[in-house]
């Protein structure tokens, strides 16, 4: 039943793309060009001074695509991913807070589960995406709820240019691994668009050594299975006098066979599919620009046979105004409905989110940034949410310049569904998590003929009241507001770039340093107190080099990830890791019409034998064969 449901996906998807590339060229044929006019919403990011965002380059040159979300945060930032496996759930944990404080949005489009209140990273392939940008640190106040310790948003855009493009990708790995992705652009008179396909299978079939069972024998994973497949589809049309009104529709399925812990035979399955669409309205004027967003995420989880829907259904509103060059502001009004039917309960709620941002520059050097926000939750309104922050270029010269920055947000996290009406166990009378968090940046940039180079460390400080955490009552659990948490710490990013004739070199590194301490816990969990939060590792290190030549690429990277506690007392911990790849890749060209890249990558190259979570396995040294064609 399940192989006759994809196949009559796929045929449904290749009915649609078909039109796009069999008919699109006679199409084009009779169409009149027209002069694009790039028209896009003002990016969040404006309104942002003091905080750090980071843009992460999606280019070949950067590696052999492939994996997942969780994949490229792991290897490419500071920050630190749960992972439970091999393609298993994968959670974000930002600045040392947990997985349900950090929010996920695409295209603008807010996708942590409202029964959680998290997002698997897992389930987010790389196809189909262009962007991806992190936010550090709390962002309540421009994004909502869920967004304590930082925010990273997924982006699919079309520009308005007329060139048809094809890309066909496939990738070979160790392990009985396999994926394959196609995309196609097209332009037809004043309508853009990108239909893109994948398929990724992680067999996972790996060795492990069960440091469960006595003598510690080596096995071989055989319940770890991924299939996953999906379709991404993105539409834009050109209205003229600079409107714009684009779409995106993204259909994923996933089947996976839960990997047991060591030294258990569990044969846990779960089948997921997830549909999200969003459609933006755009009209940029000379002094004003409008964006009317409006999106569904519809997400269906069966787990062992346990069937949960959950239904998110947003509607937003935003004008941005810039008068002067010296002042902006944005004001926007966000409703939002959503529906959960869960195997123990169904519940639905509305939220209405008033906010203004507003920038103030009275000096080319010098930018203020206030946000505010108010949320109305089924009547009641959650705690005002505002943040200040402000950026100072204090030296600028033809060479470099040196800026220091600072902020200070209120953050709130509305308790999930799950906590509030869980049976047995849910707390309906849960408050709101809070924060409070600061931030001191310095950054530098120096750019010459040659060479590029830029650094930035923060300094953050975070205190979270009312911290929801699971506790023992009776014969179950249930949810409690009682403890409060601190996180401080540092970060520190580094990126320089040389490009001498043909060559180019290039280096990143990334470290967090994190300390979270509980200043109160529930009683009789008085041995908590002043310790590190359960798999939060203090030390988070990432290093990336990079080289060109024409044609040829390759790259190196190598990642440290420090102790991780496993209990609330710091009694059990797991040991530091460090790993290390590599990759290589050429690109190629056959007459005027086709070109590619072939690209090799090996992880974990020295055969490591290392857990991100207690009793998880993961595999040891792998390949990654990619081939890639541009039609």
């Amino acid at each position: 039943m399940a192989a006759d449901k994809r196949s009559s996906l796929f045929l449904v998807i290749v009915w649609l793309l078909l039109p796009m590339g069999a008919f699109g060229q006679d199409l084009a044929q009779d169409t009149v060009d027209l002069d694009p006019v790039e028209v896009a919403a003002v990016p969040m990011s404006t309104y942002a001074y003091g905080q750090r965002i980071r843009s992460l380059d999606l280019s070949d040159a950067a590696g052999p695509a492939g994996g997942s979300l969780g994949d490229l945060l792991q290897d490419r930032t500071g920050l630190f991913i749960r992972t439970y496996g091999s393609g298993m759930s994968a959670s974000l944990s930002m600045r040392g807070t947990s997985a349900g404080h950090n929010a996920l949005f695409w295209n603008g489009l807010p996708v942590n589960s409202p029964s959680l209140g998290q997002a698997d990273y897992s389930v987010f392939p790389m196809a189909g995406l262009d962007q991806v940008d992190i936010h550090y640190g709390s962002a309540g106040a421009l994004y909502g709820t869920d967004a304590i310790g930082g925010a990273v948003h997924l982006t699919t855009s079309l520009s308005p240019d007329q060139e048809r493009r094809t890309r066909v990708r496939s990738r070979l790995g160790s392990f009985g691994n396999w994926g394959q992705e196609i995309r196609h652009q097209q332009r037809i008179q004043s309508i853009s668009f990108r239909t893109s396909l994948y398929r990724n299978v992680l067999s996972n079939h790996f060795p492990y050594r069960d440091w469960a069972s006595p003598d510690t024998p080596v096995r071989y994973q055989d319940h770890a299975e991924v299939q996953q497949q999906g379709w991404i589809q993105d539409i834009r049309a050109d209205l003229g006098k600079a409107q714009v009104l684009q779409a995106s529709l993204w259909l994923g399925e996933i089947q996976r066979e839960i990997q047991p812990v060591l030294g258990s035979v569990g044969r846990d399955t779960q089948k997921g599919v997830n549909l999200r669409a969003v459609v933006d309205y755009i009209r940029k004027g000379s002094k004003t620009t409008w964006n009317i967003k409006t999106g569904v995420v519809h997400d269906r989880m069966e787990f062992n046979g346990a069937l949960n829907l959950t239904r998110q259904a947003l509607l937003a509103v935003e004008l941005d105004w810039k008068p002067s060059k010296h002042w902006q502001s944005r004001s926007g009004v966000r409703y939002s409905r959503i529906q959960g039917d869960l195997s123990t309960y169904s519940h639905s709620e509305q939220r209405i989110e008033l906010y203004q941002a507003t920038n103030y520059k009275p000096l080319d050097n010098l930018g203020f940034s206030l946000q505010l926000r108010q949320l109305v939750h089924e009547g009641q309104s959650v705690p005002f949410t505002p943040g200040l922050g402000v950026s100072w270029t204090f030296l600028s010269g033809p060479v470099q310049q040196w800026e220091v920055s600072a902020n200070a947000s209120k953050g709130f996290k509305v308790p999930t569904l799950n906590d509030r009406f869980w049976m047995p166990g849910g707390n309906p009378d849960l408050a709101s998590e809070q924060s409070w968090s600061k931030e001191l940046g310095l950054s530098q940039h120096f750019a010459d003929h040659h060479l590029e180079f830029s650094n930035r460390i923060s300094l953050f400080h975070m205190s979270v009241d009312n911290w929801i955490i699971w506790l023992p009552e009776a014969s179950f659990w249930t949810p409690k507001n009682v403890r409060k948490v601190v996180s401080k710490g540092l970060e520190y990013f580094m990126e320089w770039k040389l490009m001498k004739g043909a060559w180019g070199l290039a280096w990143e590194a990334d470290y967090a340093w994190t300390r979270t301490s509980n200043r109160s816990v529930a009683t009789g969990n008085e041995e908590d107190l002043g310790k590190q939060l359960p798999y939060v590792p203090r030390h988070k290190l990432q290093l990336r080099w990079t080289l060109t030549k024409g044609r040829f690429s390759g790259f190196a990277s190598g990642q440290y990830t420090g102790q991780r506690f496993v209990t609330s007392d710091n009694r059990t911990a797991l040991p530091a890791y460090t790993l290390w790849g590599a990759g290589i890749s050429q690109t190629f060209s056959w007459k005027e019409s086709v070109s590619g890249t072939v690209g090799l990558e090996v992880r974990n190259l020295w055969n490591t034998d290392y857990q991100v979570l207690q009793l998880r396995s993961m595999p040891g040294r792998n390949f990654q064969l990619t081939i890639q064609l541009d039609l």
